[in-house]
């Protein structure tokens, strides 16, 4: 069953999901190391699952009778769930989730290791004195009635915990990252007080040093061994996406724009200032120093590009000369022992 419980009572598939809306008004950012912290710990629980070799419905014990995340794997489902906690700073109403950490879980109880939690949260605050535990992960389709239970026992750490999800199944046809994230609100159903998942939009948040890692990564040769001008188009290719979804998403906020001037839509403050925001930073752009930087750089690069095409003709016209002068040699060498003997 997805969702909780309270909510499936409430209504039909369609009425959930438009009643699973945040209005917290909180802003999340989710940096790219969480994603692949998520996905590493999915990828490394499903390739240690052997079916042959762990019998259906056992799990395997650590040496202080917890249960691993591993051994929550050891289900029949093909598709296991793991499970951790997500770290970060929240400042106001913006939420940051930086970092995570995996946990130990016991699916009979479906609860988490509490000791295991509190020992890695001690050594992550030695480390990184301003993180707090903001809440939990998880992998799956959807949100489950079972994950309420996790989600409460979180609340004496965080007394509003997010819950991030990632889906592991590849779908072709998404073009959305396969996470959602997760608030619990307080609705009341039927005339009862209950807590309830619901839906909460983030954006990606990026670093320096996370912007170097995913640039090395996309650079990496691959395993087939591509040439570099196999690398050169899939680069392309990527800049040609991106700008192409950039336009397309600049002509449906034009479209949007003109349609609430001429009052077919209701007007939007929050989404007009946000578009003031962005078209202040323009005439920053077009500034006569910005002009000047510019075609300093650009005419830097140039000059650097003429340098190493100079460097590279005189290269090839030395090992001419040198190739010239070996063949020289040699002929010269054999005319003179001719005329010698």
């Amino acid at each position: 069953m997805k969702w909780p419980l309270s909510l499936c009572e409430a209504g039909s598939g369609e009425e959930r999901r438009q009643m699973a809306s945040s209005s917290s008004g909180l802003t999340f950012k989710l940096h790219p190391l969480v994603i692949v912290n998520i996905s590493d710990h999915y990828t490394r629980v499903k390739s240690q699952l052997k079916p042959p070799l762990v019998p259906h419905g056992s799990f395997s014990n650590g040496s202080d009778g917890s249960f691993s995340s591993a051994a929550a794997a050891s289900s029949a489902d093909p598709s296991p769930r793991v499970y951790g906690c997500v770290i970060g700073v929240q400042r106001g109403r913006t939420v940051e989730i930086f970092n995570s950490f995996e946990l130990l879980f016991d699916p009979v109880t479906h609860t988490l290791e509490r000791t295991f939690l509190e020992k890695k949260q001690e050594l992550y605050k030695k480390v990184f004195p301003n993180f707090y535990v903001l809440g939990w992960y998880s992998t799956g389709n959807d949100a489950e009635e079972s994950d309420m239970h996790i989600h409460k026992a979180l609340m004496d750490i965080n007394e509003s915990p997010v819950y991030v999800l990632l889906n592991p199944l590849i779908n072709p046809a998404q073009k959305d990252l396969p996470i959602t994230i997760f608030e619990s609100e307080l609705h009341v159903i039927d005339g009862i007080p209950q807590l309830i998942f619901v839906r909460a939009s983030y954006t990606i948040e990026t670093v320096e040093a996370e912007r170097i890692s995913v640039d090395h990564v996309a650079h990496l040769k691959p395993s087939d061994g591509g040439s570099a001008a196999t690398q050169l188009a899939a680069h392309l290719t990527g800049m040609h996406s991106a700008i192409k979804m950039l336009n397309s998403r600049v002509r449906v906020l034009h479209h949007y724009l003109v349609a609430m001037q001429k009052g077919e839509i209701a007007c939007d403050n929050s989404l007009l200032r946000q578009v003031s925001s962005l078209l202040r930073r323009l005439p920053v752009i077009e500034s006569g120093k910005f002009q000047d930087d510019f075609l300093m750089e650009y005419n830097d690069t140039l000059l650097i590009t003429y340098l190493a095409m100079l460097t590279n003709c005189s290269s090839t016209m030395n090992d001419l000369v040198d190739k010239f002068n070996t063949a020289y040699d040699r002929v010269s060498r054999r005319g003179g022992r001719a005329a010698f003997i």
